[in-house]
């Protein structure tokens, strides 16, 4: 198999990553290409068009190298100017995040897109909400969350709420938040509401940017490899989040994973955390995130953590494996068996 990477962000190179690991597994011969970086341009129009070209090369080339079977197109972008069909593995379709003229060469393109594909691997159920059944079968494969249940259940082990005196203790910085793109992020709202929601001695630590100013009450955490982001949600209490959209969020995920409460707005879009946000608490799920901060630092909910895992069940490495073996490779390779 051929697995094409669109390789614009690390969040899409880590996700077609995770997933030739999971063909991998499976027993299926797997290669990986990834397009080269695309030069930046004005429009979203423009951008998808770089980026969908970049990623056509990238292809052409692996199908000339590994003569594959199938191939997977990691994004809607990748698949747009395809030289072959293959699958589609999407966070969400141009019809909801590219309206207007921002999308008007990319939807008529995807809605054919959807139709040719053999098999969509979309990443969340409500990923393809938008196109209302109009599209081949598709399958629900996940981006996997890298902590292991164990996590936060064996820091929870000694207090029946799996959040109690001795963890949140032991949680020395109050909130987390994550800013790769700042604009995207809300940034500047976030810093307001925690100014207002803060008391004395509670930190709010910032990563994925150093374009923050640190100060009374906020920390900059800058760019964090993996390993280090997951060891800084260890010592949180709190994520909190105000996307102005959000496709995925791998980064509520893997709080939730590590046994953070997540703090959020209803932002629009796929946004599968915000759904296990509101199960898990609704009150920390809020337009106005200052009392939200409140709710989740003064008064958690019993048994979050616990309940927050179970949620996550289906995002785990695991379970994912299963579907890419069970449900992916047989369509795409039909007389495939699992290893």
């Amino acid at each position: 198999m051929l697995v094409v990477s669109a390789g614009n962000t690390s969040g899409w190179r880590a996700a077609a990553d995770e997933l030739a690991g999971s063909i991998a597994r499976a027993g299926a011969s797997v290669a990986l290409v990834t397009a080269s970086a695309s030069r930046e341009v004005r429009t979203f129009a423009l951008t998808d068009y770089v980026q969908a070209h970049a990623a056509r090369r990238a292809a052409v080339r692996g199908i000339e190298e590994h003569d594959p079977r199938a191939i997977v197109y990691c994004s809607i972008t990748a698949a747009l100017l395809w030289p072959r069909p293959g699958a589609i593995s999407l966070d969400s379709v141009a019809a909801e995040n590219r309206p207007g003229r921002h999308g008007i060469w990319q939807r008529p393109v995807e809605r054919r897109r959807l139709v040719q594909t053999p098999l969509v691997l979309a990443w969340s159920e409500r990923a393809l909400a938008p196109v209302a059944g109009r599209h081949a079968e598709a399958v629900v494969v996940p981006v996997p969350v890298s902590a292991e249940p164990s996590d936060a259940d064996s820091r929870g082990a000694s207090d029946a709420n799996s959040r109690g005196a001795s963890d949140a203790d032991s949680r020395e910085i109050a909130a987390v938040t994550y800013a790769g793109d700042p604009v995207k992020r809300r940034l500047g709202y976030v810093l307001d509401v925690w100014r207002r929601a803060r008391r004395p001695g509670e930190t709010l630590v910032v990563v994925g940017t150093d374009d923050v100013a640190a100060g009374d009450g906020v920390e900059r955490g800058g760019r964090l490899a993996p390993s280090e982001f997951h060891a800084l949600l260890r010592r949180a209490r709190a994520f909190v989040a105000a996307p102005r959209r959000e496709e995925y969020g791998i980064a509520a995920l893997e709080a939730l994973a590590h046994g953070c409460l997540l703090v959020t707005t209803p932002s629009p879009g796929p946004y599968p955390a915000l759904g296990m946000a509101r199960q898990l608490d609704p009150r920390l799920v809020s337009d106005d995130l200052a009392p939200a901060i409140r709710v989740a630092l003064d008064d958690p909910p019993p048994g979050y953590a616990a309940r927050a895992a179970a949620l996550l069940e289906p995002y785990r490495r695991e379970a994912v494996d299963l579907t890419v073996a069970q449900r992916v490779l047989p369509k795409l390779l039909p007389g495939f068996q699992a290893g």
